[in-house]
């Protein structure tokens, strides 16, 4: 988080993704700003590296996201 993508689970204006993820369950949207660039920046990447991409956060919010 704050390095590829943003996340709240606070609406922001224009999120580039809205997740559905259940926490407790109850399921909570998290609004995604995906940085500029990124994607471009990992796929130039992988033409050349395996990524591995790691997050502190929870795989139930991690997993869908990479997805």
């Amino acid at each position: 988080d704050e390095t590829l993508v943003h996340s709240s689970f606070t609406a922001i204006s224009n999120p580039d993704i809205i997740l559905q993820v259940e926490i407790e369950n109850k399921i909570c949207p998290v609004f995604v700003l995906i940085w500029p660039g990124c994607f471009d920046f990992l796929n130039q990447l992988a033409e050349y590296y395996e990524l591995v991409i790691y997050t502190a956060s929870l795989s139930k919010y991690a997993d869908p996201l990479m997805d």
